[in-house]
């Protein structure tokens, strides 16, 4: 068990929860997880920091670890970075899913002719949520090829857990702006933005404010690695409160340069309440995903 398992149980304990429930963790085929840790190790253009990933540790330990810290409930975030590369994670994470019961069993897409017909088949098949990363996959979200499957998703009111924002790299197609466009075509669409959406992390408070089903994932964010380059505005903390029950507790575990207690306790130290912190790290998630 990791060193900071006694802590993270402290920490829902006190708050009188079951256990978290975090919509942001990454489990994807191994030769693929291998090539994200080599990146972030070479301290990749999209970061260009030191990283060091904290549980690189073999599939089974650190599904083991998100157990012992009391996790009821955690995703498979995957995605391509290219076409024909999305159908073949979507069928490891339907094996995974399977075999994994307290994982949401998770899905993803490309722009390509092929992903309307393959993210049906996945829903059939049981996708309770899907991952699109507009910064690695270098695509625009408004691409008339994947119009049916935002549809799609808006329709089933399946969320979509979307790095849209610009850090820690800007990308072509990253910014509040181009996904605002594919809401105002599919208003009812689920969408989380990941990381806050930071560093435009205002712009999209106000596209949750715009939008009832847009929700927020912490991933990172508060936490003191992210504070020394994007910090959150301190002015926008009253905001954090309004939309209390459109936040959900991420955290990109595995891949992530400090221990998982330190996110919880980034959030502690906004100040914002316990209700706020139960809502954030189970209570929001449980509804969203009727578990």
């Amino acid at each position: 068990m990791g060193d900071d398992h006694d802590d993270v149980v402290r920490f829902w304990q006190r708050l009188g929860l079951p256990g978290l429930i975090d919509v942001h963790t990454h489990f994807m085929p191994e030769r693929v997880l291998r090539k994200v840790w080599a990146y972030f190790d070479a301290a990749g253009p999209l970061t260009g920091l030191e990283w060091p990933i904290t549980y690189r540790h073999e599939e089974d330990e650190r599904l083991a670890l998100l157990r012992s810290f009391g996790v009821l409930r955690f995703t498979s975030m995957l995605y391509p970075h290219k076409p024909s590369m999305a159908a073949w994670l979507n069928a490891w994470a339907a094996d995974f899913a399977a075999r994994t019961p307290d994982c949401l069993h998770t899905a993803t897409f490309f722009p390509e002719p092929e992903a309307g017909r393959y993210v049906r088949e996945a829903v059939e098949a049981g996708a309770r949520v899907f991952k699109a990363h507009l910064q690695v996959g270098a695509y625009d979200p408004g691409d008339p090829l994947l119009d049916p499957v935002w549809g799609l998703l808006a329709e089933a009111g399946i969320p979509v857990v979307t790095h849209c924002g610009s850090g820690p790299a800007p990308g072509a197609h990253t910014g509040p702006d181009p996904i605002a466009r594919v809401l105002a075509r599919h208003p009812r669409l689920p969408l989380i933005v990941a990381h806050m959406g930071m560093p435009e992390y205002a712009e999209f408070l106000t596209l949750a404010e715009t939008y009832p089903e847009v929700r927020l994932d912490t991933t990172m964010a508060f936490t003191d690695f992210t504070e020394a380059f994007t910090p959150f505005p301190k002015a926008e903390h009253g905001r954090l409160t309004d939309l209390g029950d459109r936040i959900l507790l991420g955290t990109d575990f595995p891949n992530i340069p400090y221990p998982y207690t330190h996110q919880l306790h980034a959030l502690e130290r906004l100040g914002l309440g316990d209700d706020w912190l139960r809502a954030v790290c189970h209570d929001n998630a449980k509804a969203l995903f009727g578990v």
